[in-house]
């Protein structure tokens, strides 16, 4: 103990929640209850007790446990999780009752039984992190327990979580039994000449190719999948962009137009359950702003970053090369909400602009609108005659049906099967709340996008048929709202559509210029259909747009830069993905075709088993029939690079 008296000491955590229990309780409260006390005292009360843990408090439709060794929690969560398995073998699927783990090691504050801080922090968004029945272990935890436990380790990359300040790296541990695939993961030393700092654990887990990004609608979807010969184990090779991004952010460059950033607000309802409600408001100022062609607006990805963490403006201009920053905060209460908002000048610190709003929730629109104009006459920006024309528009959306959307949203950045399922149902609510809610509608087609390209659907082509369904009944309800059209592109980039996928993503842009994943879809459909340079120029404005650059976006440019030829440029900027994200299969796919042209053989040889470890169903034979090129030139040159890195048919 010190001398404030404050009790503190290293421990393993281990938090746990429930997947899917709103879901549950609305279809068996009763049932589910019982499940849920009987899982406690039969099988998770036990093992802590047996792992010499202790349960620190239940948590709602979770748990937060102590235990005096990293050794410990993850034996403790891996044989739990398995125990819960072979209990649920033969349940049907909507009532498995199935849970999230995740463990950390960190120093935490103890009082009155109860433990607090950034240790506990970390375990807690671990555990979201975490797959349905998985468990999900920080990188401190692995570099104690890989060598003493006989489990399998998938490295996920490290992620940046909300509230704390460093990224942190991710593993999956499984019990022999449950890994992907049935088999352990692999690690093995890089070849002599690669650089790479952490050892690479990749395992044969069928991944699907896509690509998650967020934004209004935070997914698009990448041009192929093997899902045919390669069904989805419910996670995907690559994971949400909340912790993809790039090694280093983009430079920022100096614009002819004034350009802003929205930090994100803050939540001042004492309620985390209601991080989701000011988050929202956040994202619908940005789009709000992104309307104005006289603006450049930083997208939510790259200010996101900044959540939780004190920072001064100054810094934000330097690091996302705006001028402006407008911060505030949120509280709600019932139906009444309180908005703060301020425009500072971030090179002066001068304040240019300050207000409060005390309204009812039906008026929230309103304010959003109000903050809108303010800005847009503080910084005498001109606006085009289409953009008066929509700034008239004033939304009229039901609040039950806009808090709806908003829950929604905060399931479907989770990324898995069940959460796609709880992100559909809110979605649906909020349409039932306003049967024209054009937002409502594209989101669900989204949904529908996602279990198409992930594979979370039994039927896989009705899916398919409620995306467009969906979609094509948002478009005929409001042709300006740019989700919309995101939403189709994604959908014709999947049915390997490239120039539809064009013209949906050209559509999103005409209506919100400042749209960095609209550029990202963009480039990704033309570099498909055939026209390299122009995809080169979309993805520099997504990247200045979004300057904490995701990794997907490097991809893309990569992946141009290799179809015009320019090897050693383009094997620069895949190497940047692998490095950041070494679960993403098809950056190892082309930067080993980089690395063959360039006759870096060794390096390639890497390449092309870590590729081949994560996409077993890829082969030069499937991407021949698959693979969405409008010219033969591109495929024959992508292909012909994998040929020299030692690639057989």
């Amino acid at each position: 103990m010190n001398a404030e008296g404050v009790e503190r000491r290293l421990a393993a955590i281990l938090a746990a929640d429930v997947v899917g229990y709103s879901r549950l309780m609305g279809v068996d409260e009763a049932g589910t209850l019982a499940q849920l006390k009987a899982n406690r005292r039969e099988i998770i009360d036990p093992k802590i007790e047996e792992n010499n843990g202790r349960v620190v408090k239940l948590m709602g439709d979770g748990q937060l446990c102590e235990f005096p060794s990293a050794v410990d929690a993850v034996r403790c969560a891996v044989e739990v999780q398995a125990t819960l398995v072979r209990r649920n073998a033969g349940v049907p699927d909507e009532q498995k009752v199935q849970y999230r783990v995740g463990v950390n090691l960190g120093d935490v504050i103890v009082e009155d039984g109860d433990i607090y801080g950034d240790g506990v922090n970390v375990a807690t968004r671990l555990e979201q992190s975490a797959e349905p029945g998985g468990v999900a272990i920080s990188g401190s935890v692995y570099d104690l327990v890989h060598d003493k436990l006989d489990f399998v380790y998938i490295d996920d990359g490290e992620r940046e979580m909300k509230n704390i300040a460093e990224p942190v790296r991710v593993y999956r541990a499984y019990g022999l039994e449950s890994a992907p695939s049935g088999k352990a993961a692999r690690r093995r030393k890089p070849p002599p000449t690669a650089n790479r700092h952490q050892p690479l654990i990749t395992s044969a887990v069928a991944a699907l190719t896509a690509i998650l990004i967020a934004g209004a609608a935070v997914i698009w979807l990448s041009p192929w999948s093997w899902k045919k010969d390669n069904p989805s184990t419910g996670t995907p090779a690559v994971t949400p962009t909340e912790q993809s991004t790039s090694t280093t952010a983009a430079k920022p460059e100096t614009d002819a137009k004034p350009a802003i950033a929205v930090l994100p607000f803050d939540n001042m309802s004492g309620d985390p359950d209601q991080e989701y409600f000011s988050d929202g408001m956040t994202e619908d100022l940005i789009t709000e702003l992104s309307r104005f062609s006289g603006l450049l607006v930083i997208a939510r990805n790259s200010v996101f970053t900044y959540k939780g963490t004190p920072v001064k403006v100054q810094q934000v201009a330097k690091e996302l090369g705006v001028t402006f920053v407008l911060e505030g905060s949120v509280r709600k209460a019932g139906n009444r909400v309180r908005i703060n908002a301020q425009l500072i000048d971030a090179h002066t610190g001068h304040h240019l602009w300050a207000e409060r709003y005390d309204r009812e929730m039906t008026d929230v629109f309103a304010v959003q609108d109000e903050v809108t104009d303010q800005i847009i006459t503080a910084l005498a920006i001109t606006l085009t005659e289409n953009e008066v024309e929509q700034a008239k528009r004033t939304a009229e959306t039901n609040p039950e049906a806009y808090d709806a959307l908003l829950r929604g949203v905060e399931h479907f950045r989770r990324f898995a099967a069940d959460e796609n399922n709880e992100a559909r149902t809110w979605f649906l609510r909020a349409i039932e709340f306003d049967p024209n809610y054009t937002r409502a509608y594209a989101n669900v087609a989204l949904t529908h996008a996602m279990d198409v390209t992930f594979n979370w659907s039994e039927d896989l082509e009705k899916s398919n048929e409620l995306g467009f369904k969906y979609a094509e009944e948002a478009l005929a309800l409001d042709d300006g709202v740019r989700q919309v059209h995101f939403t189709l592109g994604a959908l014709y980039i999947a049915a390997k559509l490239p120039e539809q996928a064009l013209k949906s993503a050209r559509r999103s842009l005409e209506i919100d210029p400042n749209y960095a994943d609209g550029y990202g879809q963009l480039a990704n459909a033309l570099v498909h259909a055939g026209r390299p340079a122009e995809c080169i120029e979309a993805i520099r404005k997504a990247m200045r747009l979004d300057p904490r650059v995701p990794f997907f976006y490097t991809w893309i440019l990569g992946h141009a830069l290799l179809l015009q030829g320019k090897f050693e440029e383009s094997a620069a900027e895949l190497q940047k993905v692998v490095e950041s994200t070494p679960h993403f299969g098809e950056g190892h796919l082309y930067y080993a075709s980089a690395l063959g042209h360039l006759g870096r053989l060794d390096d390639a040889e890497w390449e092309i088993e870590e590729a081949q470890t994560l996409l077993p169903a890829f082969s030069l034979a499937e991407a021949k029939k698959f693979m969405p090129y409008v010219r033969q030139q591109d495929l024959d040159l992508f292909l012909e690079g994998l040929r020299k890195a030692g690639m057989t048919e």
